[in-house]
């Protein structure tokens, strides 16, 4: 491996460790997650010409914290405030695991911690987002800006005022208390899985994927599941994950082209990435309450059985849309249970549970659900009704792939 990918590798993993190390001991989330920012540049720079030093981790909290020290001092305008912060640092605190070493219970808490305090609900989601890539991800300003398709000075801004934000509603660095944790973990949880969707399915420009996004995703919700293996929702969102991205090698073309689910070539899915989803929601499902990560994650599991899309098992996947729509409502899933049962029952009956969500409003002028319908109508036999439907589908999407994807298929209809 390229020694380059090692080291940043390592850096992604200790950099929520270290942050809520410096967090802890300092305060002033806004500057210690700059300092420790500062810290992750300097190792990038110096540890591949250098060699990555005996206790990475401690390296990283020192540098950190003669950042935080300066900037506190250059604030506060006072020479105390250095040896004042200075005293509150333990002797053994440079005493910190290895690169292969596990990670002290403190430091889970402090990631944990730090993954609740960026997806507070006092932020915007893309705030929460933004902030979670780059405190608790490490990732920098211009990688997120660039994963996202804004300039690096509106990212930025977006992260300040995240911080200002933390910092104006005074939430300290400590886990929330018990009677908030189950809500505050579904932020979390809906943060991560939103930072999957946009790298999986992205809404905008030139490519279909971003893969630096799902990986990340993937990533954290590995390390939470790590951290919390009781919690199910948490192992359905990994195996969910997953079994979404196993698909992956297979969802494009050569030249960049969609190809659906129906279309795609199952002997180049990541059969790894597949099998460690089906084992993990296989083991999950039985010892927990189902949730609405688990049961999502239940039917990709049933189209990562099927050998072929012919031997999809559409009744098993119409049954757990239907508990779906009792967990957890929404147009979204309504949708893709209108799919389901089109499926199982025929497009008429999609097609009228489709009327429904149409009917509501939720959805007008999102380019999925003229694509459902496309592809229903498509499925009846009323080629022309479809046509238009793709057609307005693809002036709707902000992908490109999609775009060409979905104008390709008014143009086969044309022709038949």
């Amino acid at each position: 491996m390229n020694p380059d990918v090692r080291v940043e590798e390592l850096l992604r993993s200790l950099a929520p460790q270290v942050l809520g190390a410096v967090v802890r001991r300092y305060g002033h989330f806004d500057t210690c997650e700059d300092a420790v920012q500062d810290a992750l540049l300097a190792a990038a720079v110096q540890w591949p010409e250098q060699g990555v030093p005996g206790s990475p981790r401690a390296w990283l909290i020192t540098v950190a914290s003669r950042r935080v020290i300066d900037g506190l001092r250059s604030e506060q305008a006072r020479q105390r405030r250095e040896a004042t912060v200075a005293a509150l640092i333990p002797a053994d605190e440079t005493v910190t695991p290895g690169p292969g070493e596990e990670p002290k219970a403190g430091e889970r808490d402090d990631m944990l911690t730090l993954l609740f305090l960026c997806c507070h609900p006092s932020l915007t989601a893309g705030s929460q987002v933004a902030l979670t890539l780059r405190a608790v991800g490490g990732l920098t300003t211009a990688q997120i800006a660039h994963a996202f398709l804004v300039p690096e000075a509106t990212m930025a801004q977006r992260i300040s005022r995240a911080k200002q934000r933390i910092k104006a509603t005074g939430v300290p660095f400590r886990m929330p208390p018990g009677s908030e944790r189950a809500e505050r973990l579904a932020v979390v949880l809906q943060v991560l899985y939103l930072i999957f969707n946009e790298g999986y399915a992205t809404t905008g420009g030139p490519d279909l994927q971003r893969t630096e996004l799902t990986r990340e995703a993937i990533r954290l919700t590995r390390e939470l599941h790590r951290l919390l293996p009781e919690e199910g929702e948490i192992a359905g969102l990994l195996a969910l994950m997953l079994l979404t991205d196993a698909r992956r090698p297979a969802r494009t073309r050569p030249d960049g082209a969609l190809v659906p689910l129906a279309d795609q070539d199952r002997s180049r899915w990541d059969q790894a990435a597949l099998k460690e989803g089906l084992s993990l929601i296989t083991e999950t499902l039985p010892r927990t309450v189902a949730g609405p990560y688990q049961v999502q994650a239940a039917i990709a599991a049933v189209h990562g059985e099927a050998a072929h899309s012919e031997d999809t098992d559409w009744p098993q996947i119409l049954a757990l849309y239907g508990l779906l729509e009792q967990l957890s409502p929404g147009p979204m899933v309504t949708l893709n249970h209108a799919v389901a049962l089109a499926m199982a029952r025929g497009p008429a009956a999609g097609l009228e549970l489709l009327a429904t969500l149409e009917a509501d409003g939720r959805l007008a002028g999102h380019h999925r659900l003229a694509a459902v319908r496309a592809h229903l109508l498509e499925m009846s036999g009323d080629l022309t009704a479809a046509r238009s439907s793709y057609r307005e589908a693809a002036r709707r999407t902000g992908s490109l792939p999609e775009r060409r994807y979905l104008e390709a298929r008014a143009e086969v209809l044309k022709a038949r």
